[in-house]
């Protein structure tokens, strides 16, 4: 098991948010997908943002979540706006 920050985006303080809510490690994040860790995290800490669910996607394409594609920011967006609702 490779541990969360060893992937691209995932520091010390998201590494300990992520373990918190049952994701230990990057297997486990690619196998939940960036969305349903969003989910769980939102559920926990209701003041994670955006940026958090495009740094876990970034992660799991390992990319810096800055260079997603605009459609990919924009289905984030939406799913991150569903929530709010």
């Amino acid at each position: 098991m490779s541990e969360l920050t060893s992937m691209m985006n995932i520091g010390k303080e998201m590494e300990k948010k992520l373990t918190s809510v049952g994701i230990e490690s990057s297997e486990k994040l690619i196998m939940i997908g960036a969305k349903d860790a969003f989910l769980r995290l939102k559920q926990k800490y209701p003041n994670v943002c955006l940026v958090h669910l495009y740094t876990l996607e970034g992660a799991i394409r390992d990319i810096e979540y800055n260079r997603l594609s605009e459609d990919t920011k924009k289905e984030l967006k939406e799913f991150s706006d569903f929530l709010k609702k």
